[in-house]
């Protein structure tokens, strides 16, 4: 008998008018109702929450870094601890990055080359090549349920040669990547499209990946300062050229107030219930569309979401107005 597959997608619902949806993604750790909000636990932990709580709220799926995870403590510890999940005390699901954001997070202590990222190191000052075999040896140790191709990482303000170069290594990287998977019956890989803000460039890397038979995509390179009405466009092109029956993961989208953070650096406690209270709230919110969704009521809750949080039509973002009405959502 063969065995089960590490991922199946199962489409719930669609809203009638716009191309949302909620779906049922099965993985090795349990169902995950989506749409989902994913919880940032860079170094196997949630600031200010233990794993309990965090699965207390409802988490069903948060994400690990491979290159922090990667430098300390190390994926040999992790692994003997019985992975990540036995490390972190997590029975829910993770998803791993690949390692790559780092190339503009870390940007004055990295160099890109063909063969991979050059870092230095931020806790030794030491010289740490990070490849895609690399990327992928580290995420198999760490036993993540989705892991992601290493992908070759421009900031979104970035334009020229250096983002096509980057869009066409990427692909080969991903090719890597896949030779270099040792548990694809266990861990899922994900692809990331890449390509900037040039459509062209979009389209070639989406035709290109949606080639390779990978569990699902993610949609890379945004939400790093560019202009709202650019990244609502590059979201919607390759909405429609993803694959319907594969899970689409949207990278580097959360809370707009999370710099609040920073004012309760000096108070754990306050810390703690700020995190509660914004982990709730992404997850709640996530709940109530899929619902709407289901209930074929989903353009209606746009609408009473954008009166709530904005008053009247004449304060709506403009970028919010031609992104909702480009999938047939007219504000009112």
């Amino acid at each position: 008998m063969a065995a089960a597959p590490a991922l199946s997608l199962r489409v719930v619902a669609e809203c009638g008018r716009s191309k949302a949806r909620a779906c049922e993604l099965r993985l090795p750790h349990g169902s995950v109702n989506c749409p989902v909000f994913m919880p940032v636990g860079t170094q196997g932990t949630m600031k200010g929450l233990t794993a309990t709580q965090l699965d207390a709220l409802g988490c069903r799926l948060c994400l690990g870094n491979t290159y922090h995870l990667g430098m300390r403590p190390g994926p040999e510890l992790i692994q003997k601890a019985n992975g990540l999940h036995g490390f972190m005390n997590w029975s829910r699901n993770l998803l791993t990055d690949s390692g790559g954001f780092q190339m503009v997070s870390l940007v004055e202590l990295s160099k890109v080359t063909e063969e991979g990222v050059c870092f230095r190191s931020p806790y030794d000052g030491k010289e740490i090549l990070l490849t895609p075999e690399k990327s992928i040896e580290i995420q198999n140790a760490l036993g993540s349920d989705i892991m992601m191709q290493l992908d070759d990482v421009v900031s979104s303000t970035v334009s020229g040669p250096r983002v096509e170069e980057a869009m066409f290594r990427s692909i080969r990287w991903l090719d890597r990547c896949i030779a270099a998977h040792t548990k694809p019956g266990q861990q899922n890989l994900f692809a990331i499209i890449q390509g900037g803000l040039d459509p062209s460039l979009r389209s070639k890397c989406l035709e290109e990946m949606t080639k390779r038979d990978v569990p699902g995509f993610a949609i890379g390179g945004l939400s790093g300062g560019e202009a709202k009405d650019h990244f609502w466009r590059m979201v919607d092109l390759s909405t429609n050229h993803l694959p319907r029956n594969k899970p689409r993961y949207l990278m580097g989208v959360g809370y707009s107030r999370a710099f609040l953070n920073a004012l309760f650096r000096s108070d754990t406690a306050a810390m703690h219930h700020v995190t509660v209270h914004n982990i709730a709230y992404q997850l709640n919110l996530m709940h109530s569309i899929r619902e709407s969704i289901i209930e074929q009521r989903f353009p209606q809750f746009v609408q009473d979401f954008m009166k709530t949080m904005y008053g009247n039509i004449s304060s709506y973002p403009q970028w919010a107005i031609d992104a909702l009405t480009s999938v047939g959502i007219i504000l009112e």
